[in-house]
């Protein structure tokens, strides 16, 4: 059997959830994936490990320079020769049923130039964990099973809250052509490219199924930048430049709820209120600031 999608892992760090990453590729029902493991970090024994699975399915890639999070994405899409591809986080994991509801999906919306699945949140252990910020997203999903996003109403969909969880994502590589994650972000690069692919007039589909393991841990890309607020800077800025050019294209209710920035000023004010409750009185101040900022 051909293979249909291909799983890239761009990796930095920790091998132990690299090597349960690639176990759940292998535990796929369905055969027809193929695997990359794009590697720039600086731990030792990555190539070791792909060898030692044994399976000529997983292909393992050096960067000959460090490109970063965005550049090693872009190249994992680049480097793959199947019609779909996803963007296996390395600290996270798949559910044997991946691939086949994803091809279904896939299948029953041939126009969609990205296919998303919801996800289990797990933390650093393995083990089911709440998150508020990932039970909140799934209450602005839009209705239907499965949902598509599309025009004015998609992008408004997506500028009032990024609830498709860009790790689950399948993307479609003859739809999406040469078009890629934009250089310079580090947290909103997947909403900025979902943004412009809806504004280019493509379409968006995906499915409440949960079949992807999404982890969330302290040392992960998010929970740094979520810290810093580095993340939340991004986040306006970015629903800033997609108000902007919503309005050029006459979407003017999608540039609205953009501009607004309802779900990063609530985001913000949680964050300020817990802690305002720990006498963390500097950090609160600072996201309080933000918020008049955006």
């Amino acid at each position: 059997m051909s293979a249909r999608l291909t799983f890239a892992i761009p990796f930095l760090r920790s091998i132990a959830y690299l090597r349960a990453a690639l176990a759940s590729v292998a535990a796929q029902r369905n055969p027809a994936w193929r695997c990359l493991v794009l590697d720039e970090g600086a731990e030792s024994g990555v190539r070791e490990l792909v060898d030692e699975l044994g399976d000529g399915r997983i292909e393992y890639l050096r960067n000959e320079q460090r490109l970063g999070i965005v550049g090693n994405w872009n190249r994992g899409l680049d480097a793959a020769r199947t019609e779909l591809v996803t963007l296996l986080h390395a600290d996270d994991e798949l559910l044997p049923e991946y691939l086949d509801v994803m091809l279904a999906l896939a299948d029953a919306h041939p126009r969609a130039v990205a296919l998303a699945c919801d996800a289990e949140i797990v933390d650093e252990t393995g083990r089911a964990a709440f998150s508020l910020a990932d039970a909140v997203k799934r209450r602005l999903v839009p209705r239907g099973e499965p949902w598509v996003l599309a025009g004015e109403p998609g992008l408004t969909a997506i500028a009032r809250g990024d609830f498709v969880m860009c790790p689950t994502v399948a993307w479609r590589l003859p739809v999406l052509g040469t078009r890629r994650f934009e250089e310079g972000w580090k947290q909103v690069q997947d909403l900025e490219l979902l943004a412009r692919l809806l504004l280019d007039g493509d379409e968006i589909a995906g499915t409440r199924r949960r079949v992807y393991r999404y982890r969330r841990h302290a040392e992960s890309a998010t929970a740094v930048q979520t810290a810093d607020l580095s993340r939340f800077e991004e986040e306006i800025a970015v629903l800033d430049r997609i108000a902007e050019r919503a309005r050029r294209q006459g979407f003017p209710h999608a540039a609205r709820v953009a501009e607004r920035k309802t779900m990063v000023r609530l985001h913000l004010v949680l964050r300020a209120g817990l802690d305002l409750g720990r006498g963390r009185l500097g950090d609160s101040a600072r996201k309080l600031a933000l918020i008049r900022r955006a």
